[in-house]
């Protein structure tokens, strides 16, 4: 009688199928969401995101969104232009899908400070940046309005000018320091006509940015009767108390092609780590031309640190405008006088 070698003999019997699998091949398609709706984030909180959609009445509530799977940790924010697929209807209860990010065409970024490469992206889309500042109490700062004037610019946002409580300090002198630059300058205060502030944003998306305490949700609550955003006071050191805490867009009075205000929350610090000086002045035609002749490595200071630099060449209005845009790259460049 043969021995038996001790080794088992497999047979197909032996084969094992986990239930549900089968033979079903895996696919990375997918669905292409032709029946999505497209519309615009208007707020932003905690992963859910309000979207408004094109054609919606105007009375019509937004519809709450979360980010679809395949987005990913793509970032959504107020002022996207974004497709949406579900139940759009806004009531309580309900929830639709984020499933497509559209391209931007304009973005206000922001780092935490000079030293961090994180950028922050405020808002999309906007076409102007309404820079709210005070002319006193507390004291306006001109660090900070040349740095929001940078990230307009190289962003692709026309900015304005918009200062308040004229009634307790004279604004030409400070409004005289960005005229080179070619800046809109309108009061918008609250013992100033509001007509200066509605003529600028009435069909525009206007992103509004400013420090505590300078009277910006007051000019919103103003702009859009019943927005219903928080007000504060300014402390005896001169700082505001920081208010808004979340951007949310609101729409203007007067139907659907009124145009909208993106109220962003009060900033003490807003940090540019993403510009270098180039970009700053590329913006200007007449002075980005001029800086090809400039030598290797030019700062575009001027003398002494920039003794070669190509910008001194130029005279009249063009020359005034590099005096204007040297301080906005000393903005750049320091921290001081901008951080509250």
């Amino acid at each position: 009688m043969a021995r038996s070698s001790g080794r088992r003999q497999y047979d197909e019997s032996d084969i094992r199928v986990r239930p549900g699998k089968g033979t079903r091949p895996r696919t990375k398609d997918r669905p292409d969401h032709k029946e999505a709706l497209t519309g615009m984030v208007v707020t932003k909180d905690r992963g859910r995101w309000g979207v408004v959609i094109d054609g919606a009445p105007p009375e019509a509530p937004p519809a709450i969104c979360m980010r679809a799977r395949e987005m990913g940790r793509t970032p959504v924010v107020v002022g996207d232009r974004v497709a949406v697929v579900g139940d759009v209807s806004g009531r309580d209860g309900t929830l639709s899908r984020i499933v497509r990010l559209e391209e931007r065409s304009t973005v206000l970024r922001r780092t935490a400070d000079d030293t961090d490469s994180y950028e922050r992206i405020v808002v999309a889309n906007a076409d102007q940046l309404l820079i709210v500042t005070a002319v006193a109490d507390p004291p306006p700062r001109s660090g900070f309005v040349e740095r929001a004037l940078i990230a307009a610019f190289v962003g692709g946002l026309r900015p304005i000018l918009c200062l308040t409580k004229s009634d307790l300090a004279d604004p030409a002198a400070f409004a005289a320091e960005f005229e080179a630059l070619d800046v809109e300058v309108i009061l918008g205060g609250v013992d100033d006509v509001l007509d200066p502030v509605t003529d600028v944003v009435t069909g525009h998306l206007t992103a509004l940015i400013g420090h505590s305490g300078v009277g910006k949700s007051t000019l919103v609550n103003r702009l859009v009767p019943g927005a219903g955003r928080e007000t504060g006071v300014v402390s005896g050191v001169g700082k505001g108390r920081h208010t808004s805490t979340q951007s949310v867009a609101l729409r203007l009075p007067g139907g659907a092609d009124a145009g909208w205000i993106v109220d962003t929350p009060g900033i003490r610090s807003f940090g540019l780590a993403h510009v270098d000086p180039d970009t700053v002045i590329g913006v200007f035609e007449d002075l980005g031309t001029v800086i090809e002749d400039c030598p290797r490595g030019c700062t575009h200071a001027g003398p002494p640190a920039d003794p070669e630099c190509a910008l001194d060449t130029l005279t009249g209005a063009s020359a005034r405008r590099v005096t204007a845009v040297r301080s906005l790259l000393t903005a750049l460049r320091s921290n001081n006088d901008w951080e509250m």
